[in-house]
């Protein structure tokens, strides 16, 4: 998984909203701390998803771990499947559960 300062501030605030605060903090910081969680900045904003530009900084961190795909089952991420580069894999999340 990577990620970066303004994925975990997005993760924080929709966790806050459905929880405490707290435990939003507690969570994020545990995906933080994960061996398997990569931290990247985007340099580089390439505006890639129009319905939502808030999902770009998504985009943008995988563009810039060198990402092979991205996981998620927002729709305004589907532009994807019709842009040649960068190439990203989109794969809902049951998909990418039975591929495991």
């Amino acid at each position: 998984m990577c990620v970066n300062t303004e994925i975990l501030n997005e993760y924080e605030e929709i966790l806050s909203s459905k929880t405490t605060k707290d435990i939003a903090r507690n969570v994020v910081e545990a995906i933080a701390r994960l061996s398997t969680t990569y931290y990247q900045d985007a340099y580089y904003h390439f505006g890639l998803i129009t319905e939502d530009a808030d999902d770009n900084k998504f985009v943008d961190c995988a563009i810039a771990a060198g990402a092979e795909l991205i996981v998620t089952n927002d729709k305004h991420f589907n532009v994807l499947r019709t842009i040649d580069w960068p190439k990203l894999i989109v794969l809902n999340i049951k998909v990418f559960l039975a591929q495991m």
